[in-house]
């Protein structure tokens, strides 16, 4: 858990990297100030001089409030007060007294994640309906506790999980990783993602030394890949997981891969690597239903030490419906207000937080193409002209609002968002930028933004 101070550190950086903040300016003004104490959702910090306090009041006092509200998650009053000497006794207590308890209750749930209470295994994954098949296929490729050898790859090789971000694929794949280590330490288990084997590649060509890489991945019993989509249209890549693939399989290794979408709706995928995804067993993991999703609030709840009345846990669950990290989140939220404010949990509390995050119930129904044809239409447009080359202002500017609204609708990586525009990680990066900045400063653009997330939420 942070202490005041970094949070402060966290929300200079915000302030730096703001285009209304110069470096002079913050240089001058914000880097000087003192953190001082937080109490009461308020942010006491000092400066030097009441010229300093009054300049700062005046020009910088809603980036610095912005700035502590992006870091906390919720709503922050900021005082600057005027301090003679910033080592007196008032500011070193009253700056560390109150995060002694937070810090040690972090350090706390630290430990307990560390002798596996917390861990993602089998144990605490939370199985409904939506689920239910990918669960048992996961549970089976990692074999029984009183197995003395794995033989399962015959029949899930390769086992593939697909489903939305946020449902809990990633879950399953450490839960098998977690059970095999477990009861098989002799395996050679090696989890990764499709963008980290995809840069480990790249980085052994440059060097121009694979053999370590390719002895690192053909050489394991259980290769555990997540978000496999992510090597679709990348040469390269494609070549050595392909040949990876065919190593494993053939020496009867398993391998177990997830990804946002199945095999047949990746374009640009070799159909070589396709025919090899359906070989073995599929399973989808659907968004949980009602009893699933609070049972999920509920165990959240708990392992965050969190008194939660059951009318809360069903507010939460009624209105996020199609992603369990959403739901951790509102619960990661309201541990926050609660250990900075000191104040119970609240149905009020829960709907302001809720409304805040601006979580829409259905937002797995909200897909690419609708989102894609929405923009078009409000810029006047067309959904193949925002994915040509094509830069003319219109259709740039088109493209840089998709890049933005896919990104806060879907929570879709740069690396995903640069998969649909065929476009590379720093690109997509900058775009969105671009539009962050311009929504601070037009209020025209900003309400035609505004209008196109709200006409998908509501229709």
């Amino acid at each position: 858990m942070q202490s005041f101070f970094e949070v402060f550190e966290n929300v200079k950086k915000y302030c730096l990297a703001n285009e209304s903040v110069s470096e002079i300016g913050y240089n001058k003004w914000i880097a000087p100030l003192v953190p001082v104490k937080f109490e009461n959702k308020t942010a006491y910090l000092a400066a030097q001089s009441d010229f300093s306090r009054q300049t700062i009041m005046d020009f910088y006092y809603d980036v610095i409030k912005k700035g502590f509200e992006e870091t906390l998650g919720f709503e922050v009053n900021v005082e600057i007060v005027l301090q003679e000497d910033k080592r007196n006794d008032f500011y070193e207590d009253a700056a560390t007294t109150q995060f002694n308890q937070v810090v040690e209750n972090e350090k706390k749930l630290e430990r307990a994640m560390q002798n596996g209470k917390y861990k993602l295994t089998f144990d605490n994954f939370i199985k409904g309906k939506s689920n239910e098949l990918a669960y048992a296929f996961c549970y089976a490729v990692a074999g029984k506790e009183d197995d003395d050898s794995i033989n399962n790859a015959e029949i899930f090789n390769p086992l593939f999980i697909y489903g939305d971000s946020g449902l809990g694929k990633t879950h399953l794949l450490k839960a098998i990783e977690h059970k095999v280590r477990k009861n098989h330490p002799e395996l050679n288990i090696i989890y990764v993602t499709g963008e980290e084997f995809t840069n480990e590649i790249v980085k052994a060509i440059l060097d121009k030394n694979t053999a370590p890489f390719q002895e690192k991945y053909r050489s394991c019993d259980f290769l555990l890949m997540d978000d496999v989509q992510f090597i679709a249209g990348k040469e390269s890549t494609q070549e050595e997981f392909f040949h990876t693939f065919n190593a494993l399989y053939n020496n009867g290794k398993q391998i177990v891969l997830t990804s946002d979408i199945s095999p047949s709706k990746m374009q640009k995928l070799d159909d070589r690597i396709k025919s090899r995804f359906v070989r073995g067993v599929q399973a989808d993991i659907q968004p949980p239903d009602f009893e699933t999703r609070l049972a999920i609030i509920k165990r959240k709840a708990e392992l965050l030490n969190i008194n939660m009345s059951d009318s809360v846990a069903k507010l939460i669950a009624e209105k996020i419906k199609n992603n369990i990290r959403n739901l951790e989140g509102v619960v990661n939220k309201i541990k926050a207000l609660t250990m900075f404010t000191s104040e119970p949990v609240s149905y009020s509390m829960v709907q302001k937080i809720i409304r805040e995050n601006a979580v829409n119930s259905h937002p797995a129904d909200i897909t690419v193409d609708r989102i894609m044809n929405d923009v078009a239409s409000a810029f006047n447009v067309t959904p193949e002209e925002i994915r040509s080359p094509n830069r003319c202002a219109p259709i740039s500017l088109a493209r840089k609002v998709f890049i933005y609204v896919i990104r806060e609708m879907k929570g879709l990586s740069y690396a995903q968002i640069g998969e649909e525009l065929n476009r590379n990680h720093a690109t997509i990066t900058l775009n969105y930028q671009d539009v962050k900045k311009m929504l601070l400063k037009n209020s025209d653009f900003k309400e035609t933004v505004e209008d196109i997330i709200k006409n998908l939420k509501e229709s």
